[in-house]
């Protein structure tokens, strides 16, 4: 049975339609949202009542965590001061924006979902604010997943879509015993093979192109698919100009850029 797995939805009402269209074009009943339903896109109420009127099951993502909590938790991920301070002017923008109940709703929302041998989270099984980047750590990337004790774990968060298998994963360690007499044991354990798939982003790509992301999963076989979903790009960034966010937040959407930044800024000092 397949199931879809969203992302990083970002306010952005026409891309998350687009999506669910495609959904329902392949007749995918099951759907999960890891988070990040609002965030620097104009529709943030009408993205989380959609996902609401559907009844996806969806966890908490970093922006969902950071709104009701406000900026206490540092990812440092901005490249530059003013990016960082666009990114808190559309923090104040989506917390005045949103109403009452969609903010319970988010601060309802759990920080994972178990199903089977499955885990849903939006950055990591730590932290909805920790990046699991396709080129991590393989040992890191593994810990990652076998300590959440899935086989498979789904993530978002960096809105760049990837499927990477960790296998022939071994752990070995020595043990030290005082009684006797400095010497080692040494042991160790195999790992079967674990999987990381992160879904990309449905409401701002960041894997250098513009098209909406999700991933469509099968439980039986356990196969993956990248699905990439063009969307009225155009009526979200009319949208992002009339609301009064700033406007390069429209000019990197159409041009799939992650930042307008594309360097590392020496002189950025992070503000939390």
């Amino acid at each position: 049975m397949n199931q879809a797995v969203i992302s990083c939805l970002h306010a952005n009402l026409p891309a998350l339609e687009a999506v669910l269209n495609d959904i329902e074009y392949l007749g995918i009943q099951n759907i999960t949202c890891l988070g990040d339903l609002v965030g620097y896109g104009p529709q943030p109420n009408e993205v989380v009542e959609l996902i609401r009127e559907k009844g996806i099951q969806t966890c908490q993502g970093c922006w969902d965590e950071d709104i009701i909590d406000g900026l206490d938790a540092c990812d440092c991920s901005y490249p530059s001061q003013l990016a960082e301070k666009r990114g808190h002017f559309a923090h104040q923008w989506t917390t005045d924006k949103l109403t009452n109940e969609n903010k319970e709703f988010l601060a309802s929302l759990p920080t994972s979902i178990r199903k089977d041998k499955c885990l849903f989270v939006h950055g990591s099984p730590n932290s909805q604010h920790e990046y699991l980047l396709p080129d991590m750590d393989a040992f890191a990337a593994l810990e990652r997943v076998e300590m959440s004790g899935a086989e498979t774990l789904f993530c978002g968060h960096t809105h760049q879509p990837y499927i990477r298998e960790l296998t022939n994963g071994s752990i070995s360690f020595r043990i030290q015993n005082a009684s006797s007499k400095g010497i080692q044991e040494q042991q160790g354990m195999d790992l079967p093979m674990r999987r990381i798939v992160n879904a990309g982003s449905v409401g701002e790509p960041r894997h250098g192109g513009i098209k909406a992301t999700y991933v469509v999963y099968n439980d039986n076989t356990c196969e993956v698919e990248i699905r990439e979903v063009s969307y009225d790009i155009e009526r979200t960034c009319k949208s992002i100009i009339e609301s009064g966010l700033p406007p390069i937040f429209a000019w990197r959407l159409i041009n799939g850029f992650e930042f307008a930044e594309q360097a590392e800024d020496a002189s950025h000092v992070c503000e939390r």
